[in-house]
């Protein structure tokens, strides 16, 4: 499954990149125009993508290649999506949640080159962005966010 998501929905759009879902934004397709929402409808179509949207109008132009998010809440926009079938409720770390480029495993001097990254790496696995150079791991923020995904039916 394929996404592209509108400029409301920027929480949404890194959350199902954490998930492993290829999913673009219109934030970082194109500075707003008059045609912005032609464009993505035009986008969703040729490359067979699910269009997330908080707009009735542009929801209900798209059909069933639409979907209208409900929710201002990222955990209940997830909701949404496990409830229509359309995602499945796990974090993958396969894409990177800033740029959308496939991650790769991080290599030892990606880690300790990382300020950022935690003293204690027992037991974690770590990846990377070769595009924005971020490192990830499974951490307390993905615990919680596996917590979220859970009670709302994952």
């Amino acid at each position: 499954m394929r996404f592209l998501a509108d400029r409301m929905l920027g929480t949404l759009t890194r959350r199902l990149r954490l998930m492993g879902y290829d999913t673009l934004s219109a934030n970082t397709l194109f500075p707003g125009s008059r045609r912005e929402d032609t464009v993505l409808l035009e986008i969703a179509v040729t490359q067979g993508r699910i269009l997330l949207t908080r707009d009735a109008e542009l929801a209900r132009r798209a059909g069933e290649q639409g979907v209208r998010i409900r929710s201002e809440r990222v955990e209940e926009q997830v909701a949404q999506l496990l409830a229509l079938d359309l995602v499945r409720p796990a974090l993958s770390f396969d894409r990177c949640s800033l740029c959308n480029t496939p991650l790769r495993p991080a290599r030892r001097r990606e880690i300790e080159g990382a300020e950022y990254a935690p003293r204690n790496r027992d037991g974690l696995s770590f990846f990377w962005c070769p595009v924005c150079h971020r490192l990830y791991w499974m951490g307390s923020h993905t615990r919680r966010m596996r917590e979220e995904m859970e009670k709302s039916g994952g």
